[in-house]
């Protein structure tokens, strides 16, 4: 059994790691408030732009982009997007296990895959897992830019449309609250069928008259584009709330674990502390009867 002096420093240890938990879980907890504050930010503007291009293309019916039409599928890619730090409990493990699940079933279709990962902890997992990684971008900080996430996306768009891969998926963690994160895995290209109408005040018939200058496809192209690269930059912004989220949860559970076995140990202590002022009080009568 340990003794009094083992079990004090014991406790004085916890007690230095209970406050490192503590003050990360309100660093988290403010991370958080600021990231969710970003990500509600970025809403109008994806929303907006959706029905834009769905106003162009239902009014130029003839042009269909290669983002908008399927083809046979015999090679996939996977836009990963992770965290760079950890102490976010299973955030990343789970995310990585919907990821599996989804690698495997085209797998056994024989569809092979290829993936651009953003996020150290990504890049750590494909080195282990293997596949092929075709661009990666780490350290990409609390607030990235969307110059920042345009290499490894661009990268990916670029096999897409030189008809190299033949769908897109976009694996993130989607920030549902404080307590709750949930793993995704969404098409990304060639859009879902119904995605450009998905919560869209655009009328039915739309039979809005404009001039459009240069045309219409041109300006598809270019909106297209930023509209993926805004669902892109959409997925990062949840990631990382979902990542402070998962980290202030993680903090909190590991400061009142501290605090619980601090607790015990207090116990255990001052159990043994009075068996040590028994033994010596009862070694004091059995002198003072031995002595009269």
């Amino acid at each position: 059994m340990a003794s009094l002096k083992e079990i004090r420093a014991k406790v004085t240890s916890i007690k230095s790691t209970q406050k490192i938990t503590r003050a990360m879980q309100m660093v988290a907890a403010s991370k958080m408030r600021r990231a969710q504050e970003r990500m509600e930010v970025g809403r109008p503007y994806a929303d907006s732009m959706r029905r834009v291009i769905s106003h162009l293309v239902h009014a130029s019916s003839d042009y269909k982009h290669p983002y908008m039409v399927a083809r046979p599928v015999n090679r996939v890619g996977f836009i990963v997007v992770s965290s760079d730090r950890g102490l976010a409990g299973g955030l990343n493990i789970n995310l990585f296990k919907a990821l599996t699940r989804h690698i495997k079933d085209y797998q056994e279709q024989s569809v092979q895959a290829e993936f651009a990962v953003i996020g150290s902890k990504g890049v750590s997992f494909f080195q282990n897992f293997g596949g092929k990684v075709t661009s990666a971008l780490t350290d990409y900080g609390d607030n990235p830019t969307f110059e920042q996430l345009n290499a490894p996306v661009q990268a990916m768009l670029d096999d897409y449309n030189q008809g190299k891969i033949d769908r897109i998926y976009l694996v993130y963690n989607k920030f549902v609250n404080a307590m709750t994160q949930k793993p995704t895995v969404n098409q990304l290209v060639p859009l879902p069928e119904g995605s450009l109408d998905e919560n869209s005040a655009v009328q039915t018939d739309h039979s809005w008259d404009y001039i459009y200058e240069p045309d219409i496809k041109t300006l598809i192209e270019g909106l297209l584009g930023r509209y993926v690269e805004s669902i892109v930059y959409q997925a990062v912004m949840e990631n990382i709330a979902s990542e402070q989220s998962a980290r202030m949860v993680a903090m909190k559970a590991a400061t009142d674990n501290a605090g619980d076995l601090i607790n015990d140990l207090q116990l255990v202590y001052n159990k043994l502390r009075q068996a040590a002022i028994t033994r010596e009080i009862s070694e004091i009568v059995g002198g003072a009867a031995a002595v009269s």
